[in-house]
C-alpha cells in the first residue's frame, strides 16, 4: 500500500515536471500550451509510452471539478470592474443565449451524425457548448495579443461566465434522460435554470462579501491568507452545489466581488492564485488525458471532426452573430470573437458526467467530445494570432515591457509598495517627472540605498520604491516601461500631438485647413467621439479636411487624453471587410436601402402608367386628338398659342384614363386618317396631363 502511494506520488510529480518543461516547446513553436498538457496525459496513458492504466471516471471528475472551481475563482478575481462594465451585457448574452443556440445547433447535427436519441444529441450539444476559460485566458493574457478593450473584455467575461450555463444544461439533460424525459421539458429546464443561476449568483455575492470582511477584520498570518481564501472558495463551491445552485457560478461571482474590493493581502492572494491556477490546469488536463483511450478514437474520429467543423464554422459564428447583433460590434470584431471559441477541459470534464451516471451512450459522447476538443485547440488555438492580424484588429500596446514587483504594506489595503527597475528608454529615464502622488521613498543604485532628494535624476537601472494606491499602478507603468513597439510610429500616431480640449478651429488656422462653421466650437476630442460614435480606441483615425485626427492615448474609461495629427492623409490600406456578421445598424441600412429601391420601382411603375396630354400640332394631316382619346368635353386644356376659340378636338382631358403619356403607343393603334408615320410623329409631341403649354 505504502509503495503504491509512493509510486503514485512519483508518477504525478514526473508528469507535472514534464508538463512544465514541455511549455518551453509550446512557446517556441506557438502551440496552445493546454493542448501540450493534454498530450502529456495521452502519452502517459494506457495507449501511450507510459502505459498507465487509469479508468476511474468519478475520480477524474472530482479532480477536474476542484481544478475548474479554482480556475473560475481566479478568473473572477483578476477581472477588473471596468472590464465588466465594458463587456457585461454582450458577455452575459453570449454566456446564456449563445450557449443555448450552440446546444441546439450541435444537437441537431449530432442527431444526424451519431444517430442517437434526441435528448442524447442535445446533451452532447450542451457538453461542447461553452468556451474554455483556461484556454481563452491563457491565449489572451499570456499569448501577447493586444486587442481592443471591448473585444478582449467580452471574450474574458464570456469564457468565465458561460461554464455554469453549460454545466446546468449538461446535468439537467442527464437527469431528464435518466428519468425518461418529461411532458414539459422546457418548463423543467427553465425552473432548474432559475434555481441554479439564481442561487449561484446570490451565494456568490454573499460569499465574496463574507470573505472580504473576514480577511479585513481577522488578523491572520500573511502566509495563511491565500490558503484560507482558496479554502473559502472551495467551501462556497461545495455548499452552493449541495443546496441546488451553480457552484461554478458562485465561485466566479465571489472572485469577481473580492477582486474588486479593498481586501488586505490582495497582492499575496493574487500571487498565490497564479501558482494554484497553473497547477490546477496541469492537473486537470493531464488527468483527462490519462482517462482517454486513443485506441477507441478510430470509430468516432470522422463524426467528431465533422461536429468540430460545424461547431467552429457554423454553430459558434451563428450564436455569436445573433447575440452581438444588437451591440454594434464591427464585423471583424464579431468574426474574431466567434473564432476564439476554444473548447477545452470543461467539455471533456462534462463528457464524464454521462459515463458516471451510466448513460449507455456515455463512452461514445466522451470520445467524440475529446476529438472535438483536440480539433478546436489545433485549428483555433494555433491560429488566433494569425486570424487577429488578418482581420486587422490588433492595436498597439499602451506601453512596453515593465519590470515591476508589488509589495503590500501589512494591515493596509489602500497602499502598496511598488518596485520598478528603470528601463533605459523609459519616460522617467529621459527626464519625465514622477507625479506628486507617487514620490519615491527609496532608490537603489549600484547596490547603495539613496534618499530621493540626494539621488539626483533617476538613471537607467535604478530600483525605485514607490508607495502608491493600487489603482495608480497602471499609470506608473507607463512612466517606467520601455517603449512599446510602434508607440512612436509617426505613420501610426501622426506627426504632432495636442491635448484633447484643443479646438479644431485653432488647429485649422495653424495648419491651414477649412473648418465647418458648425464645428468651430468643438474640440478635437468632440470630433473624435462624434465621428467614432463614442467607441474610441487607441489608434483610431478620423479624416478632417486635408488632415487626420488620431487617438494617441486613452484612459481606463476610453476617454481621449492625447490626440495625434497627421498633416497628410494616408492612403489607408483597404480594410478587410468580411461579407457576414452584419450589425444591427448595418442590417437597418440594408433594410432602408431595400425599401428605397422598392419605392423607386413602384414610383417608376406608376410614372410609366400615368396618362399624358398630347400637345397641339399645326399639321392638318396629323389627325385630331378626339379620334384617339375619346370625349374631349371634360376639362379642356387651352393653348395660348392657338386661336381664342380653339378646336375642342385639340384638347385632352387629364382625367381621361385613355389619354396617352410620353411613352404611349396608343396613338399608333387608334384609327386615324393620316399615315402611320404621321401618327407616330404626333404621338411624340404629347405632354403631361393637366399641364399648360
Amino acid at each position: 500500500m505504502i509503495e503504491s502511494m509512493n509510486l503514485v506520488i512519483l508518477i504525478a510529480s514526473i508528469l507535472v515536471v514534464v508538463a512544465v518543461f514541455t511549455s518551453l516547446v509550446s512557446f517556441r513553436v506557438g502551440a496552445p500550451l493546454l493542448l501540450v498538457f493534454l498530450f502529456v496525459g495521452l502519452g502517459a496513458g494506457e495507449d501511450g509510452i507510459g502505459g498507465i492504466m487509469f479508468d476511474n471516471a468519478p475520480l477524474a471528475y472530482f479532480i477536474g471539478s476542484i481544478a475548474l472551481a479554482l480556475i473560475l475563482f481566479d478568473s473572477g478575481f483578476e477581472t477588473q470592474l471596468r472590464t465588466l462594465k465594458i463587456a457585461a451585457a454582450p458577455s452575459l448574452v453570449l454566456a446564456t443565449i449563445g450557449v443555448m443556440i450552440t446546444t441546439f445547433v450541435i444537437g441537431g447535427v449530432t442527431w444526424l451524425v451519431l444517430d442517437v436519441p434526441w435528448l442524447v444529441a442535445l446533451l452532447f450539444g450542451a457538453i461542447v457548448s461553452s468556451t474554455d476559460a483556461a484556454a481563452v485566458f491563457f491565449l489572451l493574457r499570456v499569448g501577447g495579443i493586444n486587442l481592443r478593450d471591448r473585444t478582449r473584455s467580452t471574450l474574458e467575461v464570456e469564457s468565465g461566465s458561460n461554464d455554469p450555463m453549460a454545466v446546468f444544461l449538461t446535468i439537467s439533460l442527464v437527469e431528464l434522460i435518466i428519468l425518461g424525459g418529461g411532458d414539459n421539458i422546457a418548463v423543467e429546464l427553465l425552473q432548474r435554470f432559475i434555481l441554479q443561476i439564481g442561487l449561484g449568483t446570490v451565494f456568490g455575492v454573499a460569499g465574496g462579501y463574507a470573505l472580504v470582511q473576514m480577511i479585513n477584520r481577522v488578523k491572520l498570518e500573511p502566509g495563511l491568507v491565500p490558503i484560507i481564501t482558496m479554502a473559502c472558495a472551495l467551501a462556497l463551491f461545495g455548499a452552493t452545489s449541495i443546496l441546488g445552485g451553480s457552484g461554478f457560478l458562485a465561485v466566479y461571482v465571489a472572485g469577481l466581488f473580492a477582486g474588486n474590493s479593498k481586501m488586505h493581502m490582495s497582492v499575496g492572494v493574487r500571487r498565490f492564485q497564479h501558482v494554484t491556477t497553473w497547477l490546477a490546469q496541469i492537473a486537470m488536463f493531464v488527468t483527462l488525458g490519462l482517462l482517454a483511450t486513443p485506441s477507441e478514437f478510430g470509430a468516432v474520429i470522422v463524426p467528431g471532426v465533422i461536429l468540430a467543423l460545424v461547431l467552429v464554422f457554423v454553430a459558434r459564428p451563428v450564436a455569436v452573430w445573433l447575440c452581438l447583433m444588437f451591440f454594434n460590434f464591427s464585423r471583424n470584431d464579431t468574426a474574431f470573437i466567434s473564432w476564439v471559441g476554444l473548447r477545452g477541459a470543461v467539455s471533456i470534464l462534462l463528457a464524464i458526467v454521462p459515463m458516471v451516471e451510466g448513460i449507455p451512450e456515455g463512452q461514445l459522447l466522451f470520445n467524440t467530445a475529446f476529438i472535438v476538443v483536440i480539433t478546436s485547440l489545433l485549428l483555433q488555438g494555433w491560429t488566433i494570432r494569425r486570424v487577429a492580424k488578418w482581420l486587422g484588429i490588433i492595436v498597439p500596446p499602451r506601453h512596453g515591457p515593465v519590470d515591476r514587483i508589488d509589495l503590500e504594506l501589512p494591515g493596509n489595503a489602500n497602499q502598496e509598495i511598488v518596485v520598478y527597475r528603470v528601463h533605459e528608454a523609459s519616460a522617467v529615464a529621459t527626464g519625465q517627472r514622477i507625479p506628486r502622488w507617487a514620490r519615491p521613498s527609496l532608490i537603489l543604485r549600484d547596490g547603495a540605498s539613496l534618499r530621493p532628494h540626494s539621488a539626483g535624476h533617476i538613471q537607467a537601472g535604478d530600483q525605485v520604491y514607490i508607495i502608491t494606491p493600487p489603482r495608480h499602478v497602471e499609470l506608473l507603468d507607463q512612466l517606467f516601461a520601455g517603449p512599446a513597439e510602434g508607440a512612436n510610429d509617426i505613420d501610426l500616431f501622426g506627426d504632432f500631438s495636442f491635448p484633447p480640449d484643443t479646438h479644431i478651429a485653432d488647429i485649422g488656422r495653424l495648419y491651414g485647413f477649412a473648418v465647418d462653421e458648425d464645428d468651430a466650437e468643438l474640440t478635437v476630442a468632440d470630433i473624435l467621439k462624434r465621428d467614432l460614435s463614442g467607441d474610441v480606441e487607441l489608434g483610431d483615425r478620423v479624416p478632417y479636411g486635408t488632415v487626420e485626427l488620431i487617438v494617441r492615448r486613452t484612459d481606463d474609461e476610453h476617454g481621449v487624453i492625447e490626440v495625434g495629427l497627421a498633416v497628410e492623409q494616408q492612403k489607408a490600406k483597404p480594410k478587410r471587410r468580411i461579407p457576414i456578421f452584419q450589425s444591427r445598424a448595418e442590417l437597418l441600412e440594408i433594410w432602408k436601402d431595400w425599401q428605397k429601391r422598392k419605392r423607386a420601382e413602384k414610383n417608376a411603375a406608376l410614372t410609366a402608367g400615368t396618362p399624358a396630354t398630347a400637345l397641339p400640332t399645326d399639321d392638318p394631316d396629323s389627325g385630331s386628338d378626339d379620334e384617339r382619346t375619346g370625349d374631349p368635353s371634360e376639362n379642356p386644356v387651352t393653348d395660348p398659342d392657338q386661336d381664342a376659340n380653339p378646336d375642342p378636338d385639340r384638347a385632352s382631358s387629364p382625367s381621361d384614363p385613355s389619354a396617352p403619356d410620353d411613352n404611349s403607343t396608343d396613338a399608333a393603334k387608334t384609327p386615324a386618317p393620316t399615315a402611320e408615320k404621321d401618327v407616330a410623329d404626333t404621338s411624340s409631341t404629347t405632354k403631361a396631363p393637366g399641364k399648360k403649354a
